[in-house]
């Protein structure tokens, strides 16, 4: 007899996810977290009364991870991020206003009158967009053959960078951006008060209250694969035989963890992968010097600026909390100190004199933001079961199909659930 019919290793998005979806149909599962907290990077640090995502962070209000909180009767509070808030782009180190509708668009500097008329038509095309028939092309080849305008490019890859928090148009598949682009048009981005941790422990709560156990300071150093069960070896002694097991680790650390990983599928996904890293230089501010900059993108840099404290409550003394990241090329060699200064330097454009409104600070000179996305040199997609070891299986913001971010993390959590329930979600083609 087995103590528990399913162990998920990782504490984050998509090991909760996962335990929820098992618990609620009966399954006796255990959640093993490494660290002290749960939450991965979807943790919220508490420095001096604020709390701070670990960089700028938005629940897409019609994507994937907000769907399946809500199918878990979940729910969240907070605000719609780019509601009745005007978007700042950067080019040329100036500030202009974002065209989003028809008459901005034609009222807009940036553009010509016939970038307007392109741009127009380009959003009413997204808009339309079936997106299931897009091919399997890079985003720069879908943009190649769409947008001719040069200054309408620069927007629509400042808008992609944005949805997808990448910045690799030549690597990019372009039907998982172009959905999340969809997306922010039309649904918005949730901020969530209390930080990324009020979903985290929203998942911990219902998951424990279906009778699931959550284990924090549990570190899984080896799993053993058997044709029947699986052993689980723990840091500190602990064993445990289980039929089934989830990794909702990195690549990496999966492959370490699993006994003969090496000659399974979970080596080629491991291999393909290509992690998205970005600098961020968050912030608790008193308040902005320039109200009117409360969310911007880089039109020639691969920035993106936020007050998140527009949307979501993050202090209990009106602190706000603002957040500035650049998008690595993950192609490209990080400099550290460049990133920072660039940060600094674009702070400093938006906000003069934002250093002595500075009440406490967080700098991430290289967050993982995922470790990987859909990509043209992707071979297949991972998981959710390991095939050539029965009951292994993977989640993570890297096991995502179509999904990127957090809702590949919660939806491959999902998927790794039902395919140890047998149940198979019926796919819709309607539009995310």
């Amino acid at each position: 007899m087995f103590t528990y019919d399913v162990a998920v290793v990782g504490g984050g998005l998509a090991g909760l996810t996962a335990a929820n979806f098992l618990a609620r149909e009966g399954k006796k599962v255990v959640v093993l977290e490494k660290s002290k907290r749960l939450g991965g990077r979807a943790m919220t640090n508490e420095k001096n009364g604020v709390l701070m995502n670990f960089g700028p962070h938005g629940l897409y209000m019609s994507g994937d991870a907000a769907n399946i909180l809500t199918e878990l009767g979940l729910s969240l509070p907070g605000g719609n991020a780019t509601k009745g808030v005007h978007i700042h782009g950067i080019l040329n180190d100036e500030v202009h206003v974002i065209p989003r509708d028809f008459p901005s668009i034609m009222s807009s500097p940036l553009l010509s009158w016939k970038a307007k008329f392109i741009l127009g038509k380009l959003m009413g095309k997204i808009m339309r967009l079936t997106i299931y028939s897009i091919p399997e092309v890079s985003l720069k080849e879908w943009v190649d053959s769409e947008i001719s305008d040069p200054m309408v490019r620069r927007l629509f890859y400042s808008i992609c960078r944005l949805t997808s928090y990448t910045n690799a148009p030549t690597l990019q598949l372009a039907k998982p951006v172009l959905k999340q682009v969809k997306r922010s048009l039309h649904a918005g981005v949730l901020y969530v008060d209390g930080g990324w941790d009020t979903i985290v422990q929203s998942f911990k709560k219902q998951a424990e209250a279906l009778g699931a156990k959550i284990v924090s300071n549990k570190n899984v150093i080896n799993i053993e694969h058997h044709e029947q069960y699986q052993i689980i070896q723990c840091s500190d002694g602990t064993v445990i035989h289980v039929p089934n097991c989830i990794i909702a680790a990195p690549p990496k650390e999966a492959m370490n963890m699993l006994n003969g990983a090496e000659y399974t599928s979970l080596r080629l996904w491991k291999e393909q992968a290509i992690p998205v890293t970005a600098c961020c230089l968050d912030l608790g501010i008193r308040k902005l010097p320039n109200p009117k900059h409360q969310f911007a993108i880089g039109l020639d840099q691969a920035l993106f600026f936020t007050n998140q404290s527009r949307a979501a409550k993050l202090s209990e003394d009106g602190t706000l909390v603002v957040s500035i990241a650049k998008y690595h090329d993950p192609m490209e060699e990080i400099n550290v100190n460049t990133d920072k200064k660039q940060l600094e330097s674009v702070m400093d454009l938006l906000h003069p004199g934002w250093q002595k409104e500075v009440v406490v600070q967080q700098f991430l000179p290289k967050l993982t933001v995922s470790h990987d996305f859909p990509h043209t040199k992707r071979i297949e997609n991972p998981g959710p079961s390991i095939p050539e070891m029965k009951g292994i299986y993977i989640a993570g913001d890297w096991a995502g199909h179509e999904e990127v971010l957090a809702d590949a993390a919660v939806a491959s959590g999902k998927r790794a659930a039902l395919e140890i329930l047998h149940v198979k979600e019926t796919v819709l083609a309607k539009e995310g």
